[in-house]
């Protein structure tokens, strides 16, 4: 769906408090003053908080899907090296919406709001339907090994990434990188993840491990 600009003013802003207060600590009120609307403009835009909240989430996720296809369809690159830049693309897609992926790890947490329940759910289920078509077509190459736990997989990345991404400020206090700017603490981050990630899948996915 195509929003307008006001539209994308309030789902940002939304999205900025959810991310501080909390979904159920934050009113439509504290939304439409800090966005500075009227509530009625944010009821006739999405009808209710709920709503609002599904506006978002479709704003700032995607299915992986033409992704993986893409991946799928090119000879030239090996199953391990497109397992790899699915995984980079997820580091991207975590690291650039911070925010979001702050809101979406403690809702699953409170685990209590049907709507984003359902919705993380299905996100879930589709990406996981995506990434087990490039292990399975590993494993059609003999590439990768045939007992391959693709779940846990999925959750050691997204996991992985989605913990670092919170922890921002843990990791710039424990290596000593206090006076490096935001930038380059996260472009560092994303490098030494990528790294793991690929022993990871050395280690869980290959005969020679």
């Amino acid at each position: 769906m195509e929003y307008n600009e006001k539209q994308k003013q309030i789902i940002s802003t939304a999205e900025r408090l959810f991310s501080t207060k909390g979904y159920d600590g934050t009113s439509v009120r504290d939304i439409a003053d800090e966005a500075g609307v009227n509530i009625a403009m944010i009821s006739y835009y999405f009808g209710s908080k709920e709503k609002l909240m599904e506006a978002l989430f479709e704003q700032r996720t995607t299915n992986i899907k033409v992704k993986v296809e893409s991946l799928l369809s090119d000879d030239k690159t090996t199953p391990f090296e497109k397992v790899e830049m699915l995984a980079e693309d997820f580091i991207t897609r975590i690291m650039n919406k911070k925010q979001f992926y702050r809101i979406m790890m403690c809702e699953q947490v409170i685990n209590k709001n049907p709507v984003i329940v359902n919705l993380l759910s299905d996100l879930k289920k589709k990406n996981l339907e995506e990434f087990g078509k490039l292990i399975r077509d590993g494993q059609q190459k003999q590439v990768f090994k045939n007992d391959i736990d693709v779940v846990l997989l999925m959750n050691f990345i997204t996991g992985s990434i989605s913990q670092i991404m919170i922890n921002i400020d843990q990791y710039r206090d424990f290596n000593n990188l206090k006076d490096l700017p935001d930038e380059q603490v996260i472009d560092q981050m994303k490098k030494r993840l990528s790294e793991n990630i690929k022993v990871l899948f050395k280690a869980l996915l290959s005969y020679e491990a």
